[in-house]
This record gives C-alpha cells, structure tokens and sequence, in this order.
C-alpha cells in the first residue's frame, strides 16, 4: 500500500521513519511494534522523543558564545532598528544549526528549536539591554552629554506626544499633568526603561522565531535516514 506524508503528500516507503522531502517523522507500524506497551511503536517513541529533547549543555555553551556578542551588538545599533532584529534572528538559527551539526539523528522539532530560541534570546536580548544601560549611564555621567538627550526627550514630549494626544481629543489639564511627569526625571528613567523593555521583548521574538525557522529548514534539507 502506498503510504503519503500527512504534511507534503510525498511517496514514503514502507518502513521510513522519515519522510524523504520535509522529514517529517512517519508513524509505521509492523507486527514488531504493535506489541509495544500503549499501542505506540518503539521506533517512533524513540525518534519523537530524541527529536524534541535538548541537551542542555552543549545549548547552552552555543547560545552563551553567540548571544552576547550578538546582544552588544544590537545595543550599538539604534534601538528596535531592523538590523538588530535581524541579527538577533540570525543569531538563533546560528545557535540551532551549530547544536544540529554533530547531532545524531541530525533532525529537531520545531518545539525544540524555539527553546533554544527561546534560551538565546533571553541571553542577547538582557545583554543588549544592559550594554545599552551601560553606554547610557556613562555618556551622562562620564561624558555629561546628558543635555543632549533631556534636551531630545523634551523636544520628543512637547511636540510629537502634545499634538498625537491633541489629536486624539485628551483634554488639556490631562496633557500637561502627563507632561510634567513624563519631563521629571522619574519620567525619563521610566522611559528609559519601557524601551529598554521593548527591545528585550522584541529581540526575545524574532530569537525565537529564527530558531524555529532554522529547526524547520534543517529538517527539510538534511533528509535522515533511517
């Protein structure tokens, strides 16, 4: 009987643990397995299981080695600037691909390859954050160009900010109370902070994301046997 992968419809032979085009694992049965405990073939149990677990250790040492630097580099570049998210994506399919090149069975759920997405997101993107705190504390107290910035916080508060409200019918006794907070410095360090925020959580996502697509895309390309 001809079997099909249930995800590209592809000719599978009988007894292929994966498909030959998008590696999906097949569920084959024979005489064999179905005496396994619950029905479930042991080769399958087996595959399924090494496929999606991690080890750690070795993740680990990827993701420390590519992360940090990757996370210093998306602090020097603006914030939330596409490159940096490009590079914090990048970053995650690097750390995927590195873990996967001595790995046997070379193949890794899509589940597995977001937490190691997961993992080096976490470290670049509380990395970038921190370099950024870093340079920012030190061009105000080291290099006093703190008026550059108060001054671009200011402009950035009173026009932009005033008029998007104005706009959107906020009443003027409203405005200028969130004004004056937002111009104190508790109101810039707060702003300071959700954006630094921002960048962690937004870095955090694409991570995760390349890792996925890279775990994806290697279980396609490499082809395992069985």
């Amino acid at each position: 009987m001809e079997i099909t992968c249930s995800r590209c419809h592809q000719t599978v032979q009988a007894g292929s643990i994966y498909c030959p085009e998008c590696g999906l694992p097949q569920l084959v049965y024979s005489a064999e397995n179905n005496a396994a405990p619950g029905g479930q073939p042991e080769k399958w149990n087996e595959v399924v299981r090494d496929a999606g677990s991690i080890e750690w250790r070795p993740a680990l040492r990827y993701a420390l080695m590519l992360a940090i630097p990757a996370g210093v580099l998306c602090s020097l570049l603006s914030p939330l600037n596409i490159l940096a998210l490009l590079v914090m994506a990048a970053t995650g399919a690097w750390v995927v691909a590195l873990y996967m090149r001595n790995r046997k069975p070379s193949w890794l759920t899509l589940g597995a390859g977001a937490r190691l997405g997961l993992v080096t997101g976490v470290l670049g993107g509380w990395t970038a954050a921190a370099a950024s705190g870093v340079a920012l504390y030190g061009a105000r107290y080291w290099f006093h160009t703190g008026k550059i910035f108060d001054d671009f916080w200011g402009t950035l508060v009173n026009q932009q900010m005033t008029q998007e409200w104005t706009s959107m019918g906020v009443d003027a006794q409203t405005i200028a109370l969130t004004k004056s907070w937002m111009l104190s410095p508790e109101g810039r360090a707060g702003g300071v902070l959700c954006a630094l925020g921002f960048l962690v959580a937004a870095l955090l996502v694409f991570a995760v994301a390349g890792a996925a697509l890279s775990a994806r895309f290697l279980a396609r390309t490499r082809r395992p046997q069985n």
